[in-house]
């Protein structure tokens, strides 16, 4: 019987934060957990605590101590300490694998794991240059950009094997910061089939759901579960709304995420759409699957052509028909089973919500064939075997 492993995670966020990148590594700590391995996880100051997670946390930056982490300077500061933290624990639990989430997670670990003579294992969740941009924290074809693509090569060539979320995700890495294919192991975000299980809400219980947050009884709705920003989509999903209501449509939107909320809310107010669209602020993880229950259609309108889109295989479990922008990241989840809308094209976006809204016998098929999509191939019990193989590889260990 193979050797339980011990794992460092790095995560440079503030986990737990109910969305995205938070939920592969939450995901992938419970799998592996499962399996019999040990996992510590050093992460920000801040965050949500997780019963049955090791979670060692940075001491607070000395000034502005409830700072929420995104693109700005401040980031700099976050990761200064939780690099001598990441080494701390190093020492102190000497682990068998280092693995770090997004890139600062691989330049912090590469350290330590030289120091302690490991492997080094690289969580990839898309372009740290392309998110920066996607942030509006840079623009294009200027210095900046030329730097963070230098920074972005040397940390993508530092890791002895790195996890793609997509397979658009090693494409980039071999073309474009020139990473040898036989370190990329594509692990494309994946689905707990049971916590996302959309039998076993009860008719009373989403009614009850409806009414706490005053949604028609009798309109169906389009659901989204994510963060809210523009190169998210979130400002389209208003658009769309607002075009569906001009059609005479009665449908309502309920838009589960943060941050921005008060942003969207105004915006949909100057379209005359408020009174279709439910935004709930952030979303407790555990509370996620309910709400999503409510979705006659779920949608992603993310238009970022790097980043992962794991809110779309929550959809797929939950048995949604799902309306996309067509992209490589979505077309890999969806396959052929996705209602695609060309990227941007709100008025598509649109028409594509009205036609599946008006025929609920393709919505049925394409929901039970989507579930069964996920659990082909997109279950975390079957990732967790692949990220211990891969482990086990490095180590020079028999699977």
């Amino acid at each position: 019987m193979s050797r339980p492993l011990t794992i460092l995670m790095i995560a440079p966020t503030s986990f737990f934060g109910d969305y995205g990148g938070h939920i592969r590594m939450l995901e992938e700590i419970l799998a592996l957990q499962r399996l019999g391995h040990r996992v510590t996880l050093v992460t920000y100051y801040m965050g949500r605590d997780l019963p049955g997670i090791d979670i060692r946390r940075t001491a607070p930056l000395p000034y502005r101590a409830d700072y929420e982490v995104g693109s700005s300077r401040h980031k700099f500061a976050f990761d200064a300490y939780l690099l001598p933290k990441v080494l701390r624990e190093a020492q102190r639990i000497k682990p068998d694998i280092i693995h770090g989430h997004m890139h600062e997670g691989a330049l912090i670990g590469w350290p330590a794991a030289r120091l302690l003579r490991v492997p080094l294992v690289f969580d990839y969740q898309g372009s740290l240059t392309r998110e920066m941009l996607d942030h509006g924290f840079l623009r294009p074809t200027g210095r900046r950009e030329w730097a963070f693509m230098r920074l972005e090569r040397f940390i993508s060539n530092r890791p002895a094997a790195i996890l793609t979320s997509s397979v658009r995700a090693r494409d980039d890495l071999v073309g474009t910061f020139g990473v040898s294919a036989d370190k990329i192991h594509p692990l494309p975000d994946c689905v707990d089939l049971g916590r996302f299980d959309p039998t076993q809400f009860t008719p009373a219980q989403k009614a009850q759901l409806r009414r706490d947050w005053n949604i028609p009884p009798d309109a169906p709705v389009v659901a989204y579960l994510g963060l809210l920003a523009d190169y998210q989509g979130t400002h389209h999903l208003v658009e769309a709304a607002a075009i569906l209501k001009r059609r005479g449509e009665k449908v309502h939107f309920l838009i589960m995420g943060y941050p921005n909320v008060e942003k969207y809310r105004t915006f949909a107010e100057q379209l005359d759409v408020a009174d279709r669209i439910t935004f709930t602020g952030r979303m407790n993880y555990d509370l996620a699957p309910i709400h999503l229950s409510l979705g006659a259609i779920a949608v992603s309108a993310k238009m970022s052509q790097t980043e992962g889109s794991g809110k779309v295989l929550n959809y797929m479990a939950m048995a949604q028909p799902v309306v996309a922008y067509d992209n490589r990241v979505h077309r890999e989840y969806l396959g052929d089973l996705g209602v695609y809308a060309p990227s941007a094209d709100v008025g598509a976006l649109a028409t594509a919500i009205r036609e599946l809204l008006h025929d609920p016998e393709r919505r049925r098929v394409l929901g039970a064939q989507l579930r069964e999509r996920a659990r082909a191939r997109y279950d975390w019990s079957h990732a967790a075997q692949k990220i211990v193989a891969t482990y086990r590889g490095l180590l020079g260990e028999m699977p």
